[in-house]
């Protein structure tokens, strides 16, 4: 049971790790666009409705696949006030349902969004703005993407959380 729960959290961090380091390359596009659209904007007085829309739609990528990532270096936000004077049986109940819990809030999420994307789709959503990105969808369809990756690191969490699981007299909690 060890082995295939390692597998299976060494397999997804490997996934999350890949996705979250592609990412950042997100990020430094969009720092590149804003800085590019600011020094048009401001020099030679050119806007574009499609590049401000892009920046968004870059921004929404970015927090979608990076939440993941954030989760599995363990930048995510934890109250260390209360959780660090719990006792490891404590910790341990704490780690098994906040894990337990991303996978079921992130599991919610893919199930909205879904239709939320379908319906984008079929009525061939695009931006309300002249000169906006067309196809909306595609940028709505990284939410449920998003998610899933977020649902498979939660399950790497509880993965790990149960492999390393604290002994109480002996015996494992």
């Amino acid at each position: 049971m060890q082995q295939l729960l390692t597998k299976i959290a060494v397999r997804i961090e490997g996934l999350i790790d890949f996705t979250g380091k592609a990412t950042s390359y997100v990020a430094l596009a969009i720092v590149g666009l804003i800085a590019v659209n600011v020094f048009l904007r401001y020099t030679m007085s050119v806007g574009s409705v499609w590049a401000q829309e892009l920046e968004w739609h870059l921004l929404a990528a970015l927090i979608l696949f990076g939440m993941s990532y954030a989760l599995l270096r363990g930048d995510n936000v934890r109250v260390d006030l209360f959780y660090g004077n719990y006792s490891p049986k404590s910790k341990y109940r704490v780690d098994i349902l906040s894990a337990v819990l991303t996978i079921i809030v992130a599991l919610l999420f893919i199930y909205l969004s879904f239709f939320y994307v379908m319906q984008s789709y079929s009525i061939g959503e695009m931006s309300p703005d002249p000169g906006g990105i067309p196809y909306r969808w595609i940028v709505k369809g990284l939410i449920p993407i998003g998610f899933i990756l977020l649902a498979l690191q939660g399950l790497a969490e509880l993965c790990r959380v149960i492999l390393n699981r604290p002994e109480v007299g002996g015996k494992h909690v």
